[in-house]
């Protein structure tokens, strides 16, 4: 520990003396003119004593840094036609709902992607081609894990049961059938969309986004494309700020209670499970929620999938590339870490981790450049020295550097959906 202090204490001397002391030296030996040293001095302050300075009183430029809103990709992007993104016979809508705390009305964006069982079965009456749906089944001897979040009769079933499930279909051909259905039509997608939630069998996976973009991000729909082909329902947010959701500046109290009114949205219409599966900063938001709803007495969802996870803000700020300028200077945590931290910008997933009961499942990639694997497993030792022993279960798979997933494309993973689907279908019907 004293070495490591050392270390530190010479690293900080270097950045904070050496590094100006550099364009000194080189005009006391006449290398460089006066105007060339003032100016190497004046980047030097502006870089790493003015700026982390405005940081620290911007509430505005800490929010803007951490949530990165104004960065959108791909170009061009229409939110409101799902279909441009490759997503066919999914809804896109909008959800309101009362910020009680600041008081103002607050719309979310949400796409809902239809499980490709459902799509298959009525392709033409959603003009759909059936020739483009992929089917992916898992390579097992149970059949319900096989058909992923199709819930189907065990193979002991009777003729019964097998027509009780076919009556659940109903109240969609209904919708289907009738006279002028128009699939494009907002009110009829509508009508079709939430009662395909009520009447199917097929479990519901709600999606966190991380920071930056959109739901609409290329690989957010990747994944997207994998639920379904496994036949789960797929809902997608945004958070306020982000796409074409409520032009309101984020917070993390305020996308956490975004999230809050999605899921009771979703939790309102079907009694089928429910997981969240948050990326990235996404995680932190569903680790947030799921503490929320512990505090509130809440129903939860029946698990949770973290992928590339960090532990707290904190410390992903010091770890991120961004800050490798400043994260050795010895006022990085006065000017960096602590303003943020004392504005409620904490997202500490290692403290909320211990504060809900539901099984979690951690994915992180070696190669992870954005938020480092050393974080994600530090949230898995954290969950397992503070999580209760009769609490749900706690999973960790970790991805080798040798498949360059990175920190966006684990869901690549050809082992991802048996990995995925298993854990699902391990906790649908647990209670903790």
């Amino acid at each position: 520990m004293v070495w490591f202090d050392l270390d530190r204490l010479i690293t900080d001397l270097f950045k904070t003396t050496v590094l100006p002391g550099i364009p000194v030296v080189l005009w006391l030996t006449d290398l460089i003119g006066l105007r060339t040293c003032q100016f190497a001095l004046l980047v030097f302050l502006i870089v790493f004593v003015v700026m982390p300075i405005i940081f620290k009183f911007s509430f505005a430029m800490q929010k803007s840094i951490l949530f990165l809103t104004f960065i959108s990709y791909p170009p061009n992007l229409d939110l409101k036609r799902p279909e441009k993104s490759g997503l066919y016979a999914t809804r896109n809508f909008y959800i309101n709902y009362r910020d009680q705390e600041e008081d103002l009305g607050v719309d979310i964006a949400v796409w809902h992607v239809l499980p490709n069982d459902l799509v298959r079965r009525y392709a033409k009456e959603l003009h759909v081609d059936e020739n483009t749906i992929p089917n992916t089944t898992i390579s097992t001897e149970e059949p319900s894990i096989a058909r992923g979040g199709s819930i189907i009769a065990s193979d002991g079933a009777d003729n019964q049961t097998d027509q009780q499930l076919e009556q659940r279909f109903r109240p969609i051909e209904q919708i289907l059938r009738a006279d002028g259905f128009n699939p494009s039509d907002e009110h009829h997608q509508k009508e079709l969309f939430e009662a395909s939630l009520r009447a199917t069998t097929n479990d519901v996976v709600l999606y966190l986004h991380g920071n930056t973009a959109s739901r609409g991000a290329t690989h957010r729909v990747e994944l997207y494309k994998m639920l379904r082909s496994l036949n789960y329902h797929v809902i997608a947010m945004d958070y306020r700020g982000y796409g074409d959701s409520a032009s309101l500046s984020p917070t993390e109290r305020g996308v956490v209670f975004d999230a809050l009114a999605v899921y009771q949205y979703v939790t309102s219409i079907t009694k089928n499970p429910v997981y969240l599966w948050g990326h990235s900063l996404g995680t932190g938001v569903s680790t947030h929620l799921l503490s929320l709803l512990t505090e509130m007495s809440l129903p939860g969802p029946r698990a949770v999938v973290l992928e590339s996870p960090f532990n707290n803000i904190r410390e992903e700020i010091c770890a991120h590339p961004f800050s490798k300028l400043y994260r050795h200077l010895p006022w990085f945590d006065y000017t960096v870490s602590r303003p943020m931290y004392n504005n409620m910008l904490r997202f500490e997933s290692d403290q909320h981790i211990a504060e809900f009961r539901q099984p979690v499942l951690i994915l992180h990639a070696e190669d992870d450049l954005v938020v480092p694997f050393d974080l994600g497993y530090k949230l898995y030792r954290k969950a397992l020295d503070t999580r209760g022993k009769s609490w749900g279960p706690i999973e960790f798979h970790r991805f080798e550097k040798s498949s360059h997933y990175g920190h966006k494309h684990i869901c690549r993973a050809p082992n991802l959906p048996e990995i995925v689907v298993r854990f699902f279908h391990n906790y649908r019907d647990a209670q903790y």
